[in-house]
Protein backbone atom coordinates (compact mmCIF):
# COMPACT_ATOMS: atom_id res chain seq x y z
CA UNK A 1 0.00 0.00 0.00
CA UNK A 2 1.58 3.51 -0.80
CA UNK A 3 1.55 6.00 1.40
CA UNK A 4 1.11 9.13 0.54
CA UNK A 5 0.99 11.42 3.55
CA UNK A 6 4.76 11.01 4.67
CA UNK A 7 7.22 13.43 3.93
CA UNK A 8 8.94 12.27 1.10
CA UNK A 9 9.19 13.70 -1.67
CA UNK A 10 5.62 13.45 -4.21
CA UNK A 11 8.39 12.45 -7.04
CA UNK A 12 9.70 9.45 -4.95
CA UNK A 13 6.35 8.42 -4.12
CA UNK A 14 4.84 8.14 -7.40
CA UNK A 15 8.27 6.49 -8.58
CA UNK A 16 7.04 3.81 -5.87
CA UNK A 17 3.39 3.34 -7.74
CA UNK A 18 2.59 0.55 -10.02
CA UNK A 19 3.51 1.63 -13.45
CA UNK A 20 0.63 3.00 -15.80
CA UNK A 21 0.12 1.50 -19.01
CA UNK A 22 1.30 3.47 -21.75
CA UNK A 23 -0.85 5.15 -24.28
CA UNK A 24 -1.48 2.81 -27.63
CA UNK A 25 0.21 3.66 -30.19
CA UNK A 26 -1.16 6.67 -33.00
CA UNK A 27 -2.46 3.69 -35.65
CA UNK A 28 -4.56 2.16 -32.82
CA UNK A 29 -8.21 3.91 -33.59
CA UNK A 30 -10.44 5.46 -31.16
CA UNK A 31 -13.53 4.87 -31.92
CA UNK A 32 -15.84 7.73 -32.62
CA UNK A 33 -19.03 6.13 -33.11
CA UNK A 34 -21.18 6.04 -29.51
CA UNK A 35 -20.15 3.41 -26.83
CA UNK A 36 -22.33 1.81 -24.06
CA UNK A 37 -20.40 2.07 -21.38
CA UNK A 38 -22.72 0.38 -19.21
CA UNK A 39 -22.26 -2.84 -20.34
CA UNK A 40 -26.02 -3.31 -20.41
CA UNK A 41 -26.55 -3.18 -23.94
CA UNK A 42 -27.53 -5.55 -26.71
CA UNK A 43 -24.36 -8.30 -27.32
CA UNK A 44 -22.85 -7.65 -30.26
CA UNK A 45 -22.53 -11.36 -31.59
CA UNK A 46 -20.42 -10.53 -34.24
CA UNK A 47 -17.89 -8.31 -32.59
CA UNK A 48 -15.13 -10.85 -32.02
CA UNK A 49 -12.85 -11.47 -28.44
CA UNK A 50 -11.40 -8.33 -26.73
CA UNK A 51 -7.76 -8.06 -27.13
CA UNK A 52 -6.29 -6.90 -24.43
CA UNK A 53 -4.81 -3.63 -26.84
CA UNK A 54 -8.64 -2.89 -27.07
CA UNK A 55 -9.49 -2.35 -23.43
CA UNK A 56 -9.52 1.04 -22.52
CA UNK A 57 -10.73 3.10 -19.64
CA UNK A 58 -13.44 5.26 -20.94
CA UNK A 59 -15.36 5.15 -24.55
CA UNK A 60 -14.74 1.36 -25.12
CA UNK A 61 -16.69 -2.04 -25.47
CA UNK A 62 -18.25 -3.23 -22.19
CA UNK A 63 -20.18 -5.92 -23.12
CA UNK A 64 -20.46 -8.17 -19.96
CA UNK A 65 -17.22 -8.22 -18.31
CA UNK A 66 -14.38 -9.18 -20.05
CA UNK A 67 -11.81 -9.31 -17.08
CA UNK A 68 -9.06 -11.21 -18.49
CA UNK A 69 -6.73 -10.56 -20.09
CA UNK A 70 -6.25 -8.04 -17.42
CA UNK A 71 -4.39 -4.70 -19.04
CA UNK A 72 -4.47 -2.60 -15.89
CA UNK A 73 -3.05 -5.00 -13.19
CA UNK A 74 -2.22 -2.07 -10.64
CA UNK A 75 -6.20 -2.25 -10.23
CA UNK A 76 -6.26 -5.97 -9.95
CA UNK A 77 -3.72 -5.79 -7.38
CA UNK A 78 -5.61 -3.23 -5.01
CA UNK A 79 -8.79 -4.95 -5.60
CA UNK A 80 -6.79 -8.00 -4.06
CA UNK A 81 -5.17 -5.56 -1.62
CA UNK A 82 -8.59 -4.26 0.05
CA UNK A 83 -9.72 -7.90 -0.09
CA UNK A 84 -6.51 -8.27 2.37
CA UNK A 85 -7.66 -5.46 4.08
CA UNK A 86 -11.39 -6.89 5.00
CA UNK A 87 -13.03 -5.39 8.99
CA UNK A 88 -16.03 -5.19 10.46
CA UNK A 89 -16.56 -2.27 13.24
CA UNK A 90 -18.36 -4.00 15.70
CA UNK A 91 -15.08 -6.18 15.57
CA UNK A 92 -13.76 -3.08 17.82
CA UNK A 93 -13.99 -2.99 21.16
CA UNK A 94 -16.00 0.54 22.31
CA UNK A 95 -16.94 0.24 26.46
CA UNK A 96 -13.42 2.27 27.13
CA UNK A 97 -14.81 4.85 24.64
CA UNK A 98 -18.42 4.51 26.55
CA UNK A 99 -16.60 4.87 29.77
CA UNK A 100 -14.92 7.96 29.06
CA UNK A 101 -18.07 9.81 27.02
CA UNK A 102 -19.95 9.10 30.12
CA UNK A 103 -17.92 10.34 32.54
CA UNK A 104 -18.39 13.86 33.78
CA UNK A 105 -14.79 14.93 33.48
CA UNK A 106 -13.59 12.58 30.87
CA UNK A 107 -13.62 14.99 27.81
CA UNK A 108 -13.19 18.57 27.28
CA UNK A 109 -16.44 20.10 25.50
CA UNK A 110 -14.10 21.07 22.95
CA UNK A 111 -13.21 17.40 22.53
CA UNK A 112 -17.00 16.24 22.54
CA UNK A 113 -17.96 18.80 19.58
CA UNK A 114 -14.77 18.00 17.13
CA UNK A 115 -16.05 14.72 18.09
CA UNK A 116 -19.66 15.01 17.19
CA UNK A 117 -18.29 17.07 14.16
CA UNK A 118 -16.39 14.31 12.93
CA UNK A 119 -19.23 11.85 13.15
CA UNK A 120 -21.48 13.79 11.51
CA UNK A 121 -19.63 14.58 8.51
CA UNK A 122 -18.28 11.43 7.85
CA UNK A 123 -21.84 9.87 7.91
CA UNK A 124 -23.29 11.84 5.23
CA UNK A 125 -19.83 12.36 3.28
CA UNK A 126 -19.33 8.41 3.26
CA UNK A 127 -22.81 7.93 1.46
CA UNK A 128 -21.91 10.77 -1.22
CA UNK A 129 -19.15 8.62 -2.05
CA UNK A 130 -21.19 5.32 -2.41
CA UNK A 131 -23.74 7.29 -4.47
CA UNK A 132 -20.77 8.88 -6.32
CA UNK A 133 -18.98 5.17 -7.30
CA UNK A 134 -22.50 3.44 -7.73
CA UNK A 135 -24.62 5.97 -9.93
CA UNK A 136 -21.94 7.63 -11.68
CA UNK A 137 -17.75 6.24 -11.97
CA UNK A 138 -19.27 2.76 -12.14
CA UNK A 139 -21.93 3.80 -15.53
CA UNK A 140 -18.69 5.72 -16.97
CA UNK A 141 -15.53 3.48 -16.78
CA UNK A 142 -15.53 0.77 -19.03
CA UNK A 143 -12.54 -1.32 -17.90
CA UNK A 144 -13.26 -4.48 -15.79
CA UNK A 145 -10.46 -4.43 -13.52
CA UNK A 146 -11.22 -0.83 -12.61
CA UNK A 147 -14.85 -2.18 -11.91
CA UNK A 148 -14.01 -5.19 -9.98
CA UNK A 149 -12.07 -2.41 -7.67
CA UNK A 150 -14.94 -0.30 -7.20
CA UNK A 151 -17.40 -3.18 -6.49
CA UNK A 152 -14.89 -3.79 -3.13
CA UNK A 153 -15.01 -0.08 -2.60
CA UNK A 154 -18.62 -0.03 -2.75
CA UNK A 155 -18.99 -2.07 -0.33
CA UNK A 156 -16.27 -0.45 2.08
CA UNK A 157 -18.35 2.69 1.93
CA UNK A 158 -20.92 0.97 3.61
CA UNK A 159 -18.78 -0.39 6.03
CA UNK A 160 -17.44 2.72 6.85
CA UNK A 161 -21.39 4.16 6.90
CA UNK A 162 -22.02 1.24 9.47
CA UNK A 163 -18.90 2.30 11.38
CA UNK A 164 -20.54 5.78 12.37
CA UNK A 165 -23.56 3.81 13.01
CA UNK A 166 -22.20 1.86 15.95
CA UNK A 167 -20.24 4.38 16.96
CA UNK A 168 -23.08 6.38 17.10
CA UNK A 169 -25.30 3.56 18.51
CA UNK A 170 -22.70 2.71 21.34
CA UNK A 171 -22.27 6.17 22.82
CA UNK A 172 -25.67 6.22 22.83
CA UNK A 173 -25.83 9.60 21.05
CA UNK A 174 -28.28 11.84 19.49
CA UNK A 175 -29.37 10.03 15.91
CA UNK A 176 -31.38 13.05 14.53
CA UNK A 177 -28.36 15.13 15.65
CA UNK A 178 -25.58 13.60 14.11
CA UNK A 179 -27.42 11.92 10.58
CA UNK A 180 -28.78 15.36 9.87
CA UNK A 181 -25.28 17.78 10.09
CA UNK A 182 -24.97 17.21 6.39
CA UNK A 183 -27.92 20.20 6.30
CA UNK A 184 -28.14 21.75 9.44
CA UNK A 185 -24.06 22.47 10.12
CA UNK A 186 -22.83 25.02 7.40
CA UNK A 187 -19.28 24.06 6.98
CA UNK A 188 -20.49 20.52 6.75
CA UNK A 189 -23.08 21.59 4.40
CA UNK A 190 -21.31 23.72 2.29
CA UNK A 191 -18.68 20.58 1.40
CA UNK A 192 -21.01 17.99 0.43
CA UNK A 193 -22.99 21.03 -1.67
CA UNK A 194 -19.84 21.57 -3.35
CA UNK A 195 -18.76 17.49 -4.35
CA UNK A 196 -22.47 17.10 -5.43
CA UNK A 197 -22.28 19.86 -8.06
CA UNK A 198 -20.01 17.56 -9.71
CA UNK A 199 -21.80 14.34 -9.99
CA UNK A 200 -25.30 15.17 -10.47
CA UNK A 201 -25.10 16.34 -14.34
CA UNK A 202 -23.44 12.84 -14.64
CA UNK A 203 -26.51 11.26 -14.32
CA UNK A 204 -28.19 13.11 -17.18
CA UNK A 205 -29.10 10.07 -20.08
CA UNK A 206 -27.43 11.73 -22.76
CA UNK A 207 -24.10 12.39 -21.11
CA UNK A 208 -21.16 11.00 -23.28
CA UNK A 209 -17.22 10.98 -22.18
CA UNK A 210 -16.13 10.58 -25.64
CA UNK A 211 -15.70 14.06 -26.70
CA UNK A 212 -13.71 16.80 -24.76
CA UNK A 213 -16.25 18.29 -22.47
CA UNK A 214 -17.44 15.09 -21.25
CA UNK A 215 -14.30 13.80 -20.56
CA UNK A 216 -13.62 16.76 -18.35
CA UNK A 217 -16.67 16.67 -16.86
CA UNK A 218 -16.02 12.94 -16.04
CA UNK A 219 -12.18 13.79 -14.65
CA UNK A 220 -13.92 16.98 -12.32
CA UNK A 221 -15.94 14.08 -10.95
CA UNK A 222 -13.17 12.15 -10.10
CA UNK A 223 -11.12 15.03 -8.95
CA UNK A 224 -13.56 15.79 -6.59
CA UNK A 225 -14.28 12.54 -5.17
CA UNK A 226 -10.95 10.73 -5.20
CA UNK A 227 -8.52 13.73 -4.81
CA UNK A 228 -10.56 16.26 -2.86
CA UNK A 229 -13.28 14.18 -0.80
CA UNK A 230 -11.09 11.33 0.09
CA UNK A 231 -7.54 12.11 -0.66
CA UNK A 232 -8.20 16.28 1.49
CA UNK A 233 -11.17 16.44 3.14
CA UNK A 234 -11.21 13.15 5.22
CA UNK A 235 -7.80 13.96 6.58
CA UNK A 236 -8.56 17.13 9.01
CA UNK A 237 -10.94 14.88 10.50
CA UNK A 238 -8.30 11.53 10.60
CA UNK A 239 -6.06 13.91 12.57
CA UNK A 240 -8.39 15.06 15.23
CA UNK A 241 -9.64 11.32 16.34
CA UNK A 242 -6.03 10.08 16.10
CA UNK A 243 -4.65 12.26 18.03
CA UNK A 244 -7.11 12.04 20.99
CA UNK A 245 -6.28 7.88 20.20
CA UNK A 246 -2.18 8.72 20.47
CA UNK A 247 -3.61 10.31 24.37
CA UNK A 248 -5.24 7.21 25.27
CA UNK A 249 -8.92 8.94 24.30
CA UNK A 250 -11.66 7.37 22.31
CA UNK A 251 -9.23 4.38 21.59
CA UNK A 252 -12.41 2.43 20.52
CA UNK A 253 -12.98 5.10 17.59
CA UNK A 254 -9.59 6.14 16.90
CA UNK A 255 -9.01 2.39 15.93
CA UNK A 256 -12.05 2.26 13.47
CA UNK A 257 -10.54 5.26 11.89
CA UNK A 258 -7.37 3.70 11.62
CA UNK A 259 -9.17 1.21 9.65
CA UNK A 260 -11.13 3.06 7.65
CA UNK A 261 -7.69 5.66 6.82
CA UNK A 262 -6.33 2.31 5.33
CA UNK A 263 -8.96 1.66 3.09
CA UNK A 264 -8.84 5.11 2.33
CA UNK A 265 -5.07 5.62 1.06
CA UNK A 266 -5.74 2.47 -1.64
CA UNK A 267 -9.13 4.39 -2.43
CA UNK A 268 -7.26 7.34 -3.13
CA UNK A 269 -4.08 5.84 -5.03
CA UNK A 270 -6.61 4.07 -7.35
CA UNK A 271 -8.32 7.29 -7.99
CA UNK A 272 -4.90 8.93 -9.00
CA UNK A 273 -4.35 6.04 -11.34
CA UNK A 274 -7.03 6.20 -12.80
CA UNK A 275 -6.84 10.13 -13.60
CA UNK A 276 -3.66 9.58 -14.90
CA UNK A 277 -4.39 6.39 -16.85
CA UNK A 278 -7.25 8.62 -18.28
CA UNK A 279 -5.07 11.71 -19.17
CA UNK A 280 -2.42 9.09 -20.46
CA UNK A 281 -4.98 7.27 -22.96
CA UNK A 282 -7.16 11.14 -23.76
CA UNK A 283 -4.48 13.75 -23.66
CA UNK A 284 -6.22 15.78 -25.23
CA UNK A 285 -8.47 16.54 -22.38
CA UNK A 286 -5.82 17.62 -20.22
CA UNK A 287 -5.73 20.99 -21.85
CA UNK A 288 -3.93 23.95 -19.98
CA UNK A 289 -6.96 25.65 -19.16
CA UNK A 290 -8.35 23.09 -17.68
CA UNK A 291 -5.51 22.12 -15.77
CA UNK A 292 -5.84 25.32 -13.94
CA UNK A 293 -9.12 24.49 -13.29
CA UNK A 294 -8.61 21.81 -11.79
CA UNK A 295 -6.22 23.32 -9.74
CA UNK A 296 -8.89 26.06 -8.44
CA UNK A 297 -10.70 23.52 -7.44
CA UNK A 298 -8.08 22.11 -5.27
CA UNK A 299 -7.63 25.41 -4.14
CA UNK A 300 -10.96 25.70 -3.42
CA UNK A 301 -11.19 22.78 -1.30
CA UNK A 302 -9.25 23.71 0.53
CA UNK A 303 -10.79 27.00 1.57
CA UNK A 304 -13.53 24.96 2.53
CA UNK A 305 -11.84 22.36 4.47
CA UNK A 306 -9.86 25.16 6.64
CA UNK A 307 -13.76 27.12 7.68
CA UNK A 308 -14.07 23.41 8.37
CA UNK A 309 -11.09 22.70 10.83
CA UNK A 310 -12.39 26.32 12.71
CA UNK A 311 -15.95 25.72 13.15
CA UNK A 312 -14.74 22.12 14.57
CA UNK A 313 -11.72 23.43 16.57
CA UNK A 314 -13.08 27.15 17.38
CA UNK A 315 -10.05 26.73 20.53
CA UNK A 316 -8.18 23.90 19.54
CA UNK A 317 -6.99 21.18 21.67
CA UNK A 318 -4.40 18.45 22.10
CA UNK A 319 -1.85 19.95 20.55
CA UNK A 320 -4.24 20.49 17.65
CA UNK A 321 -5.91 23.89 16.55
CA UNK A 322 -7.72 25.18 12.89
CA UNK A 323 -4.08 27.07 12.02
CA UNK A 324 -2.14 23.76 12.18
CA UNK A 325 -5.03 22.07 10.09
CA UNK A 326 -4.57 24.80 7.81
CA UNK A 327 -1.38 24.25 6.87
CA UNK A 328 -1.67 20.65 6.70
CA UNK A 329 -4.46 21.11 4.23
CA UNK A 330 -1.95 23.17 2.27
CA UNK A 331 0.50 20.30 2.51
CA UNK A 332 -1.74 17.33 1.13
CA UNK A 333 -3.43 19.82 -1.34
CA UNK A 334 0.20 20.31 -2.49
CA UNK A 335 1.02 16.32 -2.93
CA UNK A 336 -2.31 16.13 -4.57
CA UNK A 337 -1.55 18.29 -7.23
CA UNK A 338 1.78 16.80 -7.44
CA UNK A 339 0.33 13.20 -7.69
CA UNK A 340 -1.80 14.08 -11.39
CA UNK A 341 0.70 16.03 -12.65
CA UNK A 342 -0.44 19.68 -11.61
CA UNK A 343 1.76 22.84 -10.56
CA UNK A 344 0.94 23.17 -6.25
CA UNK A 345 -1.17 25.79 -5.47
CA UNK A 346 0.29 26.88 -1.97
CA UNK A 347 3.38 27.85 -0.84
CA UNK A 348 6.02 24.97 0.10
CA UNK A 349 5.19 23.96 3.81
CA UNK A 350 6.20 21.07 5.77
CA UNK A 351 3.68 18.62 7.12
CA UNK A 352 2.83 19.29 11.14
CA UNK A 353 1.57 15.86 11.29
CA UNK A 354 4.00 13.56 10.36
CA UNK A 355 2.61 10.87 12.80
CA UNK A 356 0.04 10.35 10.76
CA UNK A 357 2.36 8.19 8.47
CA UNK A 358 2.87 6.15 11.23
CA UNK A 359 -1.03 5.90 12.00
CA UNK A 360 -1.60 4.63 8.41
CA UNK A 361 0.81 1.66 9.25
CA UNK A 362 -1.70 -0.52 11.16
CA UNK A 363 1.45 -3.49 11.32
CA UNK A 364 3.58 -1.05 13.56
CA UNK A 365 -0.03 -0.90 15.80
CA UNK A 366 -1.22 -4.49 16.38
CA UNK A 367 -2.40 -7.61 14.30
CA UNK A 368 -6.20 -6.59 13.58
CA UNK A 369 -7.44 -10.09 13.19
CA UNK A 370 -6.08 -10.64 17.16
CA UNK A 371 -7.95 -7.90 18.11
CA UNK A 372 -11.24 -8.92 17.55
CA UNK A 373 -14.45 -8.59 19.55
CA UNK A 374 -16.75 -11.22 19.57
CA UNK A 375 -19.67 -9.28 21.81
CA UNK A 376 -20.04 -5.90 22.34
CA UNK A 377 -22.67 -3.84 24.10
CA UNK A 378 -23.85 -0.44 23.30
CA UNK A 379 -24.60 2.69 25.58
CA UNK A 380 -27.78 1.93 26.09
CA UNK A 381 -27.12 -1.68 27.52
CA UNK A 382 -24.90 -0.94 29.93
CA UNK A 383 -25.51 0.77 33.27
CA UNK A 384 -24.30 3.85 34.81
CA UNK A 385 -23.91 4.73 38.37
Amino acid sequence: MLDWSDTETAAASVASAPALVTAPRPATRLKLEPVDPTGLGTIDRTGGRVSVDEKRMINCRADVNQLLPLKYKWAWEKYLAACNNHWMPTEVSMQADIALWKSRDGLTEDERRAIKRNLGFFAASESLVANNIVLAIYRRLTNPECRQYLLRQAFEEAVHTHTFQYIVESLGLDEGELFNMYREVPSITDKAAWALRHTQHLDDPSFQTGMPEGGQAFLRDLVAFYVVFEGMWFYTGFAQILSLGRRNKMVGIAEQYQYILRDESIHLNFGIDVINQIKIENPHFWTPAFQEEVRGMIREAAELETAYGRDTMPRGFLGLNAGLCEQYMHFIANRRCAQIGLAAVFAETENPFPWMSEAMDLKKEKNFFETRVIEYQNGGALGWE
